[in-house]
């Protein structure tokens, strides 16, 4: 195998046996049994065939071939039953497949099905040795990295509690704390995401875009907006086999045209619906989704350390290159008010706001700069500013406390968490040096009632509609 690739697959397939009835079982032993122990290669085949007939074959995959290099992030994307989970496990090892053969360079970290890998009688203690084995730890290592997957996890004293009083949240803790340890160079995960709290998302979304630099990544989802943040490629997988794999926002855009025409009645006439209104709306949502991918993660905040982002532009620095640990704090509080001083939880969208960072000046008669973006669920930065425009008098000042106000107006954000990420350091408007970096400062919650099209929406002073008069056309 290439040293670049990774994953290669060739001609995978997976069968599932069945049986009509409980005595076809039997019946196809006793013909297996049969035709291994006749002398006749005549009545050998005929038993053969027979044994074969007593058993139904469901193909959860069939004939796939694809390559994954080093570095990687790729998507899997998919109705419920078309296979995604089914390939992963064969990728894993899990399952062994039918036909065709996987072949792996490298570790695997795999993060499947809900607590699996888990013994729901240990404790969490016990399982984290129990599982870091699995995943080729020695003990010794296990001990040295103990304390980091305790506080990775936070679940506090449960971790010597037996796993099966887990709710489902704290199991996903512990097994992406587990897999966040394992020094693996190719990490699986299948949905496990869906589970766990803003704060803990957030933590694994960090993570997951650390390891992005130099590990490689399968990631299933049903979120689309996870899926163009995240891959680089989507294999699309339909009733087993590989529909399409390709560029993300071009495959999701197929995908969602494909599960829209099949959600409709061609050409019935009860319905009221016919080929070209289905057409012509499966086309419609192809353009919307192409608006939407404008503001694709990957345009915005490509991989390249070099290239300029939105927030990179005002700050100097690539938000997904920020440390995850605060070194040196400096930041004493972080508070979102409303224009009456009442802090926020929670908004709609439109609401006139103070965003206030007190923080520790970081040296003596240096110019400081303090920022903050907002990250949606998927850590991907919404918007943010700083005060790189602001502090020009301030460096003669004599006080060690620094507050820093952001006064603006929330835009519409689609329903859902979002976090603030409040950053100060010292420099020029070139590049500043970021000196303490606190994730998820604050966690809000939207709940707008309006439909925002793209990660943000617009907060609308007036929407009319006129009937324009034939002598004012005129």
């Amino acid at each position: 195998m290439s040293s670049d690739i990774v994953i290669r697959a060739h001609s995978i397939s997976k069968g599932f046996e069945s049986y009509e009835r409980p005595a076809d079982r039997l019946k196809r032993s006793m013909f297996a049994l049969l035709a291994r122990v006749t002398p006749i290669p005549t009545l050998r085949s005929v038993f053969m065939r027979c044994s074969r007939e007593c058993v139904r074959t469901f193909w959860a995959l069939k004939g796939l071939d694809f390559e994954i290099a080093r570095g990687e992030t790729v998507g899997i994307i998919g109705r419920n039953g078309s296979g995604k989970s089914t390939l992963l496990q064969v990728i894993c090892g899990t399952l062994a497949p039918t036909e065709g053969e996987v072949r792996i360079d490298g570790r695997i970290a795999a993060l499947l099905e809900l607590g699996s890998g888990f013994d729901v009688e240990y404790t969490g203690r016990e399982n984290i040795y129990l599982n870091a084995q699995l995943h080729g730890l020695t003990r010794q290592q296990i001990d040295e990295r103990y304390d980091e997957i305790v506080a990775f996890a936070d679940i506090g004293d449960f971790i010597d509690q037996p796993v099966k009083t887990y709710s489902s949240g704290m199991f996903v803790r512990l097994a992406f704390a587990v897999i966040a340890h394992v020094d693996a160079d190719i990490l699986v995960v299948d949905e496990a995401l869906a589970v766990g709290d803003a704060f803990f998302t957030q933590k694994c979304m960090r993570f997951l875009r650390s390891f992005q630099q130099h590990g490689t990544v399968l990631f299933v989802s049903h979120d689309s907006s996870a899926v163009r943040s995240l891959c680089n490629r989507v294999i699309w997988l339909d009733r087993g086999g590989m529909r399409e794999m390709g560029v993300p926002k071009d495959v999701c855009t197929h995908y969602f045209e494909a599960f829209y025409k099949q959600g409709q009645s061609k050409g019935d006439p009860s319905t009221g619906r016919d080929e070209a209104n289905v057409d012509a709306q499966a086309q419609r949502i192809a353009a919307l989704s192409t608006t939407v991918q404008t503001a694709d993660q990957r345009q915005l905040f490509p991989r390249d350390p070099g290239a300029a982002t939105a927030v990179q532009a005002a700050f100097g620095v690539d938000p997904h290159a920020l440390p995850p640990e605060r070194v040196s704090p400096l930041i004493e509080s972080v508070q979102l008010s409303n224009e009456h001083g009442s802090a926020i939880h929670w908004v709609v969208g439109g609401e006139h706001v103070l965003l206030r960072i007190i923080t520790r000046r970081p040296a003596a008669n240096a110019a400081a700069v303090i920022a903050f973006f907002v990250k949606d669920r998927l850590g991907q930065p919404l918007f943010g500013d700083d005060t790189v425009l602001a502090n020009t008098d301030l460096v003669e000042a004599s006080s060690d406390a620094l507050v820093a106000e952001f006064v603006f107006e929330m835009p519409i954000l689609p329903p859902g968490d979002y976090a603030f990420t409040a950053l100060v350091g010292t420099g020029s408007n070139a590049r500043p040096t970021v000196l303490d970096c606190l994730h998820d400062a604050l966690i809000i919650k939207s709940e707008s009632p309006s439909v925002a099209t793209g990660l943000v929406g617009i907060p609308m002073t007036n929407v009319a509609l006129f009937i324009l008069e034939a002598n004012e056309a005129a």
